[in-house]
C-alpha cells in the first residue's frame, strides 16, 4: 500500500516510519523540503494551511494524522484547521483509511481542553466520510515525549517535590515502540475502519508511582509531598522552571492529568498481538536514547 504520514518529524512519526517502510511505500510529510532516506519519500505540505495536501495525498491508500500544534497559543484552532483540511483532502484523493492517535480520557465530562481537543480532532477527521481508525493512548514513554520528559525532569532536578493532587491520578503509559507497532499494525485492516481502540501499556500506576520508579532507575529517591492548592497554571509555571518542557506545552498537559487515563477495553491486543514492553524497560530505553 501507499501510506502517507502527516506529522512525520515528531516523536511518534519518527518511530513509525521505519516500521511502515518494511511493508509499504511510505511518504513522510514535512513543512520543509527533505531528501528521501531509508526507503521513505518526503513530501512538503502544511496541514494547518492546507498547502500541498492534495499533492501529498494523491494515490494514497492510508493516511496517518500525527499533526499536533501543542505549544502554540492557539493550538486548538490550529488542530481544528489541520484535521478539517486533512479530512477534505483525503476524501478528494480517495484515501481508504485515516489512522489517528488521540488521547485516553477525552470522553470524560470534566476532561481538560487539551483532551477535548484531541477527541474533536478525531471527529473532524471523519467529517468528510473517510473511515478513521483512532488509537487512544495515555503517556508515551520515550525520548522526546513531552509528558515523559516532564516527569523525568522533575525526578532529575528535584530531591523534594511539593506536588498537586494529580500525582495520585491513575494512568496506563505505553512504550514508544509499542504505540508505533500498534499504529503500523492497523494499516489496511478492514475490521479497524471507523473504530476507536484504547492503547494501554501492561501496567497501571499513579504519576507518583511513576516518579518513584523513575527515581529508582536513576538512582534517586525523591521525596514527594502532595498539596491540594497548586492550580494548573501554577503547576505549569513551576514545571517550566524545573523541566525542559515550556509552560505553553506543560500547562495543557498538566490540566489533563486530573483525568484517569486507563484503557477500558483491550481489542487492540487481539488485532495486533505482540508482547508489550514493561514501564521500566521503556524508561531505560528512553534514558539511553
Amino acid at each position: 500500500m501507499r501510506v502517507v504520514v502527516l506529522g512525520a518529524t515528531g516523536v511518534i512519526g519518527r518511530a513509525l516510519l521505519p516500521r511502515l517502510a518494511e511493508e509499504h511505500q511510505v511518504v513522510a510529510v514535512s513543512r520543509s523540503r527533505r531528501e528521501p532516506e531509508d526507503g521513505v519519500e518526503w513530501a512538503q505540505a502544511d496541514a494547518v494551511s492546507g498547502v500541498g495536501l492534495d499533492d501529498a495525498l494523491e494515490g494514497v491508500d492510508v493516511a496517518y494524522h500525527l499533526v499536533h500544534s501543542l505549544g502554540s497559543r492557539d493550538y486548538e484552532r490550529q488542530d481544528r484547521a489541520a484535521s478539517g483540511n486533512v479530512s477534505r483532502a483525503a476524501a478528494a484523493a480517495g484515501v481508504k483509511q485515516i489512522v489517528y492517535l488521540g488521547g485516553l480520557g477525552g470522553d470524560d465530562r470534566d476532561a481538560s481542553a487539551h483532551l477535548r481537543s484531541r477527541r474533536e480532532t478525531g471527529e473532524r477527521l471523519a467529517s468528510a466520510g473517510v473511515p478513521v481508525t483512532t488509537l487512544r493512548a495515555a503517556m508515551i514513554v520515550g525520548k522526546g515525549s513531552a509528558a515523559f520528559e516532564t516527569i523525568l525532569g522533575l525526578v532529575k532536578r528535584l530531591p523534594v517535590m511539593i506536588t498537586p493532587s494529580w500525582v495520585s491520578t491513575p494512568t496506563q503509559p505505553i512504550a514508544l515502540d509499542d504505540i508505533a507497532a500498534y499504529l503500523a499494525g492497523v494499516a489496511g485492516k478492514p475490521e479497524t475502519l471507523g473504530e476507536a481502540f484504547d492503547a494501554g501499556g501492561p501496567e497501571v500506576m499513579t504519576y507518583r508511582q511513576m516518579m518513584e520508579r523513575i527515581g529508582v532507575l536513576r538512582g534517586r529517591r525523591p521525596w514527594i509531598v502532595e498539596v491540594p492548592v497548586l492550580t494548573p497554571r501554577l503547576s505549569s509555571l513551576w514545571l517550566h522552571l524545573v523541566t525542559p518542557v515550556g509552560a505553553s506545552v506543560a500547562r495543557p498537559l498538566i490540566e489533563g492529568l486530573k483525568s484517569p487515563t486507563i484503557a477500558r477495553e483491550e481489542r487492540l491486543r487481539t488485532l495486533v498481538p505482540f508482547e508489550l514492553t514493561s514501564f521500566d524497560v521503556a524508561a531505560r530505553s528512553a534514558f539511553e536514547g
